[in-house]
């Protein structure tokens, strides 16, 4: 009895180092390993458009100090701030190209109305010389060079984590485990991705 008692355990082991070995050659371990970091990436994408979203309450009452009669502006820079921040973030969004698209699509109204917003300062110079509006400059712009890198990083995660899905053998690992190509960002022109848009106030007094 003392002896089974043995057996079993060390049997029972080798299954387990066997195992482990098998799923290390298939590759399983390396896609678990580029899953969890698109997933990292992701969230440092989010984090960088909600530091944005954050600084528009501020840049919006600064301005309207000056030019409180560019309503219009205030309402489309609302108007997308609510959009973007009414897509709810999961997991389950890097693996659905619709919820994707509406997130970057939602980010880039957001951008298009933040460019309106700042435009505005080129009518009224002394706003454009207000201290507080000059360092909700330099934050603005520091946030979008942030997210273009994060965006960087996330597209190379992901362009890495698919390549390991479509390729032999992973791809037969991939499939046995449900694990899919993940939607990317999708851009006309991939010379918006890889360059930060230009935020400029005119000179600054």
């Amino acid at each position: 009895m003392v002896r089974h008692s043995i057996v079993k355990p060390m049997i029972l082991a080798a299954v387990l180092a066997t195992s482990t070995v098998g799923l290390s050659g298939c590759g399983y371990n390396n896609l678990q390993a580029q899953d969890e970091q698109v997933t990292a990436s992701w969230s440092e994408v989010v984090n960088q458009y909600q530091r944005r979203s954050d600084l528009v309450p501020n840049l919006v009452k600064v301005v309207q100090q000056y030019a409180d009669q560019e309503k219009d502006v205030f309402t489309q820079v609302a108007e997308a701030r609510s959009r973007a921040g009414g897509i709810t973030i999961t997991p389950e969004v890097l693996n659905d190209p619709q919820a994707m698209e509406r997130y970057a699509e939602a980010q880039a109204q957001m951008g298009s109305a933040l460019s309106r917003l700042m435009a505005v300062s080129e009518r009224y110079p002394e706003l454009k010389s207000d201290a507080l509006f000059q360092d909700l400059q330099a934050q603005l712009e520091g946030t979008e060079n942030r997210i273009t890198v994060a965006r960087n990083r996330y597209i190379q995660e992901v362009q890495s984590y698919n390549t390991t899905v479509r390729q032999f053998p992973t791809n037969i690992t991939a499939k046995v485990f449900g694990m899919q190509a993940k939607p990317n960002f999708n851009v006309a022109n991939e010379k918006e991705i890889s360059t930060a848009p230009t935020v400029d106030f005119g000179d600054k007094k």
